[in-house]
């Protein structure tokens, strides 16, 4: 999970129960090298449990 959405997600205070990026993608934070990333979406998930995107990072 990138700091960046953390601290985004911290500053909107939405009303959600959190953040998850599924599939532990290559290249997001602590899963290799950021210049070797594979695209991946940041998924925020509502008290209902419903799901969104909240960030998306493409492909380096």
């Amino acid at each position: 999970m990138p700091a960046v959405d953390i601290r985004r997600l911290l500053l909107e205070r939405p009303v959600v129960i959190g953040l998850a990026v599924p599939g532990m993608p290559y290249g997001s934070p602590g899963r290799g090298l950021e210049t070797e990333r594979e695209a991946y979406d940041v998924i925020l998930i509502g008290k209902d449990r419903s799901t969104s995107m909240f960030t998306s990072y493409p492909a380096a």
